[in-house]
Parts: structure tokens; C-alpha cells; sequence
């Protein structure tokens, strides 16, 4: 069984990935199929190898259009940028990327997109409250806004807090908390309408995250920050340069006056550092 191992390991490592000029400006088709064959190969390449860091940072920008169509669901929420979201969502897809075993059978567009939104919405989450309020008051106020605005379209006044209690099937003192935990909220009401879209008009409870057990192992973001924090300048300016302004690797070497090779490297520690941190957080 070790001689197999090693056997595969050394015949993947004589086989040549394809060349990929610019990963991100790949079509969409093409990316499923190339996806696959780069998969493949990292299943087999040695971690911490030049092969294996250009197989993994080429399915990171090869798939970056998956994290923006993800990210683009969130585009009309407040006072957040895009740039943090698309971010987020790329950390979500190098997790998607790590995890992903061929053995499962399943295309790796499926099994990355809950990845990605889960990281999003955890993300917004955490952000959207001013002040730290229990999860479990957090709750308790979404199914509070929805239970006033049903009252209120039923009865035509605002409902009492008896008349929500009993809706609610709680204790009027936990909808008094209820009440006043929303102060800590940025939003009025959480079936507030959100622009429009082919589907019809969307509600702001549509982008909420919510506990979902398929979810759990997508980690926290904010273990993420301090790491990218303590990064040095350019690093940090790679990274935006890489994964939200889209830059390709030539054009990053040309602002910083180096090759697009020197600039791979670069892009590939500081990807490897970041993975090493979250591996030993979480």
C-alpha cells in the first residue's frame, strides 16, 4: 500500500499540468473541466511542492467567479463593502478546495458554493449586530419581526406584548428581551423589501444566515483577520490585488516591479501561511 502511495505521488509529479495564462478569465465551462483535471492532480501532488502550490492556487483563481456570483446575492445589504464579501468568500473557497475529495463523486460547483455563502453569511452574522447579543435573543428577534408584522397587517395596530407573546409561544419577558436586544440591530425589520430581481421582490430575511448542521465545519472569518493583519504590506496589497481587484500575476508583478513568477511565489507563501494558521486555530 506504500509502495502504491509513493508510486502515484512520483507519477504525478512527471505528468504536467495544463498551462493556464490567466486562470480567472477562464470560461465557465472550461473551468468545470480544468477544475477537475487540477483536482485530480492535487489529490495526488505532494503538499508544500511548487506542482502542488501552482495546481492549488491556479483552482483558487481558476473558480474566483464562483465567489463573486455567490457574493453578488449580498449586494444590496448596508453599510457593508463588497470588497469584504467577495474576501470572505474567497476564504470559503480555499476551504472548499482543501476539503474536497474526489471520492465523493459530487462537482466540486456544488460542493464549494455552500462553503462560500456559508462564510458570507456567518460573516454577516456576526457584523450586523452593533453590540454582542446572545444567539439566542438574536433569534428570538428575527421571529419577533416576523410576528409584529404579521399582528400588525392582521389587527391593524401595533400588537401588544401579550398578543405577541402568545403568537410566539414565549414569556412576555423574553419578548420585552426580545425588543430590547433589537436595539442592538442595524436593520427595522427583517421582512423589509430588498430591490427586486427576476424572481420577485426579495426580503432582508432572505440573506440572514441561519444554524445549518451542513454548515459546521466552515469555521469562523474573524480567525481569519488578525492572521491578514500581521501580514506585511505587500503581502496584504497581493492579496487585494489578486482576489478583488482581479488583477492577473503580470499585472501585480508589473506595479511591484517584479516577475510574475516571483510573484506566484509570493502569492503561494502567504496562501500557505494563511492555510497553516486557520489549520492550527481551528
Amino acid at each position: 500500500m506504500v509502495m502504491d502511495t509513493a508510486t502515484a505521488t512520483a507519477e504525478a509529479r512527471c505528468v504536467e499540468l495544463p498551462e493556464v495564462a490567466d486562470p480567472s478569465k477562464v470560461a465557465p465551462k472550461d473551468a468545470r473541466e480544468l477544475t477537475r483535471v487540477f483536482l485530480q492532480r492535487l489529490s495526488l501532488l505532494e503538499e508544500g511542492t511548487p506542482e502542488h502550490q501552482y495546481a492549488r492556487n491556479t483552482l483558487i483563481e481558476m473558480n474566483i467567479s464562483l465567489v463573486r456570483y455567490a457574493a453578488s446575492r449580498f449586494r444590496s445589504r448596508d453599510h457593508e463593502e463588497m470588497e469584504d464579501i467577495v474576501q470572505v468568500g474567497v476564504i470559503g473557497l480555499i476551504k472548499a478546495i482543501d476539503r474536497f475529495e474526489l471520492s465523493r463523486e459530487v462537482e466540486f460547483t456544488s460542493f464549494s458554493i455552500p462553503y462560500i455563502v456559508g462564510e458570507i453569511k456567518r460573516f454577516f452574522r456576526d457584523t450586523t449586530w452593533a453590540v454582542h447579543v446572545p444567539r439566542r435573543l438574536q433569534e428570538a428577534r428575527v421571529q419577533l419581526a416576523r410576528a409584529t408584522e404579521e399582528l400588525s397587517s392582521r389587527l391593524g395596530r401595533t400588537p401588544t406584548v401579550a398578543e405577541l407573546a402568545q403568537l410566539m409561544n414565549l414569556d412576555e419577558e423574553e419578548v420585552i428581551e426580545a425588543r430590547l436586544a433589537s436595539n442592538g440591530y442595524r436593520s427595522s425589520s427583517l421582512d423589509a423589501a430588498v430591490g427586486n430581481s427576476q424572481d420577485g421582490e426579495s426580503a432582508l430575511s432572505d440573506f440572514i444566515g441561519k444554524d445549518d448542521g451542513a454548515l459546521e465545519l466552515v469555521e469562523d472569518f474573524h480567525a481569519l483577520a488578525p492572521m491578514i493583519a500581521e501580514l506585511d504590506e505587500r503581502s496584504r496589497r497581493i492579496l487585494h490585488w489578486r482576489f478583488v481587484e482581479e488583477l492577473t500575476q503580470a499585472q501585480i508583478g508589473e506595479r511591484l516591479g517584479v516577475s510574475q513568477m516571483h510573484v506566484s511565489r509570493l502569492l503561494s507563501r502567504t496562501l500557505t501561511q494563511l492555510r497553516e494558521g486557520m489549520l492550527t486555530t481551528h
